[in-house]
């Protein structure tokens, strides 16, 4: 169960910065739920984060089909799957699934968390390729939620 949510954790995440106007979205967040990160990002380091963030979202992506495939290969709709997992991460939700479907849905996680390491390691990878590290990238991409600035440069950078 932790791992499950770990993965859902992980997947939220990298659907979060699936793109690139999510930044202008966080500004809309109310700041208490915000913590600024303070970080001195120079212009060739910001165009390695970009360069491994777009490695980052292939992965992802592909990720996202391999489970997908996974889930539908199970018999489930994904939609269905997805409610299932949803009340399964939330222990106040009453989930409506048979116990048929419960016994799918903690098999697919299963072979859902038995991927994650491999995809893990592809996006440290992705990371590590560009000449950052994984700490250094992830300071970034938290500086990136509520650095308006810092965000209008990597927005430029990706789209030029």
């Amino acid at each position: 169960m932790i791992k499950s949510k770990k993965i859902a954790g992980l997947l939220f995440a990298f659907a979060l910065f699936s793109t690139a106007s999510v930044f202008a979205q966080t500004q809309q967040l109310p700041q208490q739920q915000q913590q600024a990160v303070e970080v001195d990002v120079s212009d060739e380091e910001l165009s390695k984060f970009a360069d491994a963030y777009q490695r980052i979202r292939m992965v992802n992506q592909k990720a996202q089909q391999q489970m997908a495939k996974k889930v539908e290969d199970s018999g489930f709709d994904i939609k269905r799957f997805n409610e299932i997992h949803q009340a399964s991460l939330d222990p106040n939700t009453e989930s409506d699934a048979t116990a048929e479907e419960k016994k799918k849905h903690k098999a697919v996680i299963a072979e859902i968390e038995s991927m994650q390491g491999k995809f893990q390691k592809e996006m440290e990878g992705a990371i590590e390729e560009q000449g950052l590290d994984v700490a250094r990238y992830e300071k970034i991409a938290m500086a990136l939620q509520t650095d308006t600035e810092l965000q209008q440069r990597l927005q430029k950078l990706m789209q030029g």
